[in-house]
């Protein structure tokens, strides 16, 4: 039966040949991320009270972005106890006021195609530009899963969104415009939370054209609609991207296997939207919601 690409992200997670949506299925992480605000300062009380230890130290990345740089006692404290932290628990691959995190993450290399991962922030679906099944949770999740390296999800519905454009004409994509006009658009069309729950899944031949930081755009935004997650499908950008990072980890899906890394031709969508980036314009976000996005000449002069 016909799968799509969170579908079978999720299945290998759980371990199971195949899941519905709907179904509550527990999964196997793959990596998770904490940084300064969301992760030691809130969960090394919970793991100090149960007496409890990190499940794998090498499959979590602690990144402080939040607080950095220190500007006042209390920031400069809460960097101090993620450093200590990060010491106690032997967290190899902690980035110091290095960058933002869901940049560092596919900068080092830690992000790949078919991952199940897990991070403590809401924008944690940008990891999904590369083919990953990454969402975000709060402190007390985040706590159970550097326990137990496990983690429960409902398997959620997938909204297709079809970004074309005329091809041959400057590479299809209207003058000025962005990956960030693309998803101010659908904020505006579908509204905060219109994915409720769900994945977006980008595809069309305009997302082979942009940049893999146009593709973070897309997904880092997919929560803005409400999804669980924004996916794009892996392919050559994306394996290019990857390489360049130097770094190799160990990959859960073999990437000779690439149907595993895409939707199925005839897989289900609850729902398919189309966007014509020819015939779009810049946009701009009004206050105080991304949903009450304009187009450009709305606010010019």
């Amino acid at each position: 039966m016909a799968e799509t690409l969170a579908e079978k992200i999720i299945a290998r997670a759980a371990n199971r040949t195949k899941v519905c949506p709907g179904e509550i299925v527990t999964c196997t992480v793959d990596l998770a991320m904490i940084h300064d605000s969301g992760g030691p300062r809130r969960i090394k009380p919970i793991l100090e009270r149960l007496n409890a230890r990190v499940w794998d130290t090498s499959k979590v990345v602690l990144v402080s972005d939040h607080y950095a740089p220190a500007v006042d006692a209390e920031s400069a404290a809460i960097l101090n106890l993620t450093r200590k932290w990060a010491v106690e628990n032997g967290i190899d691959n902690f980035y110091d006021q290095q960058g933002i995190c869901h940049v560092i993450l596919p900068e080092r290399g830690h992000l790949l195609p078919g991952m199940f991962v897990v991070g403590g922030d809401s924008h944690s679906p940008t990891g999904g530009a590369f083919g990953c099944f990454m969402f975000g949770v709060g402190a007390t999740d985040m706590a159970s899963i550097l326990i137990t390296g496990k983690t429960w999800v409902k398997v959620p519905n997938t909204i297709r969104i079809e970004i074309t454009g005329t091809p041959g004409v400057d590479g299809g994509i209207a003058d000025g415009v962005s990956a960030k006009d693309i998803i101010l658009h659908l904020c505006s069309r579908l509204g905060v939370g219109g994915a409720e729950y769900q994945v977006v899944e980008f595809v069309g031949n305009i997302i082979s054209r942009l940049s893999m930081s146009e593709r973070m755009t897309l997904t880092n935004m997919s929560a803005e609609l409400g999804a669980q997650t924004g996916l794009i499908a892996a392919d050559e950008t994306t394996f290019n991207y990857i390489r360049q990072t130097g770094k190799k980890p160990e990959h859960p899906v073999q990437f000779d296997n690439i149907s595993a890394l895409q939707s199925d031709d005839d897989a289900y969508f609850s729902a398919t939207h189309k966007v014509n980036v020819a015939d779009l314009v810049p946009y701009v976000a009004m206050p105080d919601s991304p949903d009450n996005a304009v187009t450009i000449e709305k606010v010019s002069g």
